[in-house]
């Protein structure tokens, strides 16, 4: 299965917007989107993970779960996203259907070898700057970052850069070769970014890009 070059991951105040904020990114085009639910209990996930099915589903976008691998099983998601201190991904494997695909989080060059070892079939790769959605931050990578992992690497699992990244950033990381890229607070202040972001990342790279933001 290849993976999406552009990851909505969810945000909302409460898991109602998390839900509507899916479908206006659904509606936009998005490929992919990541539900993203902290704190709230496993069978409130659960519901909402069928919610947001039933609209993934409704526009053939693929839906991977934050963390909960059993319930990415359960609503039968396209996959699961792993944070570091959540389940391994090799034991997550054994539970999950054999088409379900595996993302873990890395913020330094031994995480990727570490999760390329355990075959995951993307890496989440930053944070690329500071940002309020996630507590405990890692250093940040920055362009340079990327770089120097990306070459040490030089592996064919995609990479998506992830962390704080606008819309002027994209040009600059898809220079140091990712797969890819996750955003969140961008594209939930608007969501008809998605169709430029889309068509920039699959653009040949060969073209020399000029990013005109309207």
């Amino acid at each position: 299965m290849s993976i999406s070059k552009l990851h909505y991951i969810s945000q909302g105040n409460t898991p109602k917007e998390h839900l509507e904020n899916i479908q206006q990114a659904c509606q936009a085009g998005a490929e992919l989107v990541q539900l993203r639910l902290k704190n709230i209990s496993e069978k409130k996930v659960l519901k909402i993970a069928r919610e947001a099915r039933e609209i993934t589903n409704h526009f053939q976008t693929r839906l991977i779960i934050n963390d909960h691998y059993k319930i990415a099983k359960e609503v039968k998601a396209d996959g699961v996203h792993l944070g570091k201190s959540d389940t391994c991904p090799t034991g997550a494997r054994k539970y999950l259907y054999s088409w379900q695909i595996i993302g873990g989080t890395a913020n330094s060059l031994e995480d990727c070898q570490s999760l390329i070892a355990k075959k995951v079939d993307y890496i989440g790769l930053g944070p690329f700057r500071f940002t309020k959605t996630k507590d405990n931050l890692s250093p940040v990578l920055g362009v340079n970052g990327y770089l120097s992992i990306l070459e040490e690497l030089k592996t064919d699992t995609p990479i998506i850069a992830i962390g704080g990244i606008e819309l002027d950033d994209i040009l600059d990381l898809m220079m140091t070769k990712v797969y890819g890229i996750a955003m969140s607070g961008t594209i939930t202040k608007d969501f008809n970014l998605i169709p430029k972001i889309n068509k920039f990342l699959n653009a040949p790279s060969t073209n020399e890009q000029v990013w005109e933001v309207e």
